[in-house]
């Protein structure tokens, strides 16, 4: 073996490493896995072949084609399908025999023509037209087959060999681990979202209030969070109006979450006493139930007979400002009642605020997931939701606060929630008096 053999072999190697070395980050940047697949193809049809395919297998006995790409010299593929059955009992087609525990197998011009010949069912999406060789591997995960990579050259490019046959394998392995952890991300993202929402409380029906309140987990951790809203009617029939978020994202914060949410409901409904005293009591409480817990929290109380005037009694612990928009799209924060977070100290003292609601207004309350932005003052952040609510003041609380998420919050990486009051207008307030005479 001379200089020149051994230099080919290192640069075999060296291109064997980068191709995986680029799988490897194309796999780290997501945990969605048509996304992973999707650049999966794109970087083994550049690199390995000029056309590859990577199939699933979808229950019920069938196949699903997740992602497919190829090079401007790849042919095209035959006529594809998203779903596929598998032939039942044993079968000559190449894919199938992967799928059911082969592999990896390596076609040769000879046998991808035979394999034309064959009319097999899943030939039409198994390669692309006119290949002369190729390599279906099997995808495993916890050494169950769960799919196939597909990787075929044409024209006039060398074709594959035995050699490419550990690389491929090496790569499929890499894919086979990515697509089970999202599967696993993914299955604990739904069960933390249902854990969250199970701890949230269904809003009151109070006369001709009009109430709307969501929850969005964040789309960047399967976590728990900390952030909840809540509203409930006093002793006194005043009704309460709380949005809070607990320090963390784990299961740790969603459980005193439920905790501090319980307790400040009952310290609430048991004092009937000022926000400001509320919070107050709040934080004796947590610092003597949950010590080392921080929490920012409103609590505020709607205020005023059925058909009006209207006003908030309001106390913020820590908290973004609620936001007042009218009916006619003036909006404005509500700045007063300001004070430090629940849970540092009992011994500064704390504050409330009162402000009259317009008929027809909306009130919001919401968390940080909602406005907080990388690379965004807090200011740009309360001004583009301002101006968004603004544009949104005349549709029905469920939309508006669905639109909010939408245009704000499609891709947050924290939780948010959101809690909406709309007031009667003067129609409603005249049926109200109606009513009681």
């Amino acid at each position: 073996m001379d200089d020149y053999d051994v230099d080919e072999i290192l640069q075999q190697a060296l291109d064997r490493l980068t191709v995986l070395a680029d799988i490897n980050s194309a796999l780290a940047g997501t945990l969605e896995v048509g996304e992973g697949l999707r650049r999966v193809t794109r970087i083994v049809a550049r690199r390995l072949g000029d056309w590859c395919a990577v199939d699933l297998l979808a229950g019920k006995g069938r196949i699903e084609r997740i992602s497919v790409s190829r090079t401007e010299s790849g042919l095209q593929p035959h006529e594809e399908q998203a779903f596929l059955p598998l032939p039942p009992g044993p079968a000559a087609d190449p894919l199938v025999r992967v799928l059911r525990g082969a592999g990896p197998l390596l076609l040769t011009e000879t046998d991808l023509a035979h394999d034309d010949r064959e009319e097999s069912q899943t030939r039409q999406v198994s390669f692309a037209a006119g290949a002369t060789s190729a390599v279906i591997a099997p995808l495993r995960a916890r050494r169950e087959v769960i799919g196939a990579l597909i990787v075929s050259r044409s024209g006039d490019h060398p074709p594959l060999t035995e050699h490419d046959l550990p690389l491929i394998g090496d790569l499929v392995q890499r894919v086979g681990l990515a697509i089970d952890n999202a599967r696993l991300y993914r299955q604990g993202q739904r069960v933390a979202e249902r854990l969250q929402r199970s701890l949230l409380p269904e809003l009151p029906e109070v006369d001709d209030l009009r109430m709307a309140a969501r929850y969005s987990p964040s789309l960047a951790t399967a976590e728990v969070g900390g952030d909840w809203y809540d509203s409930f009617l006093l002793p006194t029939g005043q009704t309460t109006l709380i949005i809070g978020d607990v320090t963390g994202h784990d299961l740790k914060a969603a459980v005193t979450m439920s905790q501090l949410r319980n307790m400040l409901r009952g310290i609430a409904s048991d004092r009937q006493e000022p926000p400001e005293k509320i919070l107050h009591r709040m934080d004796v409480a947590q610092h003597t139930l949950y010590p080392g817990t921080t929490a920012s929290c409103v609590f505020a109380v709607l205020r005023g007979p059925d058909t009006g005037p209207w006003e908030i009694h309001y106390a913020v612990a820590g908290h973004p400002p609620p936001l007042l928009i009218t009916h006619d799209g003036d909006a404005r924060y509500l700045e007063g009642g300001r004070s430090h977070l629940l849970g540092v100290t009992t011994d500064l003292a704390r504050t409330s605020a009162i402000e009259p609601l317009p008929a027809r207004s909306t009130l919001l309350l919401y968390t940080d997931g909602l406005i907080e932005r990388r690379g965004e003052t807090l200011d740009q952040s309360l001004t583009r939701l301002r101006q968004h609510a603004a544009a949104l003041a005349r549709e029905t609380p469920d939309t508006f606060c669905d639109e909010l998420l939408t245009g704000l919050a499609p891709d947050s990486t924290d939780d948010v929630a959101l809690l909406a009051l709309r007031l009667p207008g003067a129609d409603s307030s005249e049926n109200t008096a109606s009513r009681a005479d």
